[in-house]
């Protein structure tokens, strides 16, 4: 199936890609863990998304799951960007942003929350393809505290993309 020509401009991010970041945040302690991201496309101009993490131990084992999310790119004109994600912890975000070149940069535009969700109010992701693996740092405004650092990580690619059905 043919990627839609108005996702030329993050086609670069389809695949399944994995590796290792660290985690940290002023309600608890930093830590490393283990990431796969998969980035698909099923013909129509938006790109599936899909994210899983887990705490890795210090000889880099699965210790056990950390957060999930999932959602979809969107393309606008002029290389602006929509990104809606949904968290199973009772959180929706809306994402807008811009491509230049291989670089995403991405503020929220809104947050949802239910009832039960943890005190979350705001985020900036920034992608970057950088010799090959996909890099990326994620500040959040959360439980009181003003945007900071939460995490960052290096994604390699190890599988290229398989169009969803």
């Amino acid at each position: 199936m043919d990627v839609h020509p108005d996702l030329e401009p993050i086609a670069f991010l389809l695949g399944r890609w994995e590796g290792a970041g660290v985690v940290g945040y002023p309600t608890m302690e930093s830590a490393n863990f283990g990431q796969e991201v998969v980035f698909g496309h099923n013909g129509k101009p938006f790109l599936t998304y899909q994210s899983r993490t887990w705490l890795l131990d210090g000889e880099g084992n699965k210790v056990r799951p950390l957060a999930t999310e999932s959602g979809f790119w969107r393309i606008q004109p002029e290389r602006r960007i929509e990104v809606c994600l949904a968290h199973p912890t009772g959180i929706v975000e809306i994402y807008l942003g811009e491509v230049v070149f291989h670089k995403i940069e991405l503020r929220t535009d809104v947050v949802a929350r239910t009832d039960t969700a943890k005190d979350y109010a705001a985020g900036h992701r920034l992608y970057g393809l950088v010799n090959g693996s996909l890099m990326y740092a994620y500040d959040m405004a959360a439980m009181g505290h003003p945007l900071q650092s939460h995490t960052s990580a290096e994604l390699k690619k190890v599988a290229e993309f398989t169009p969803d059905e």
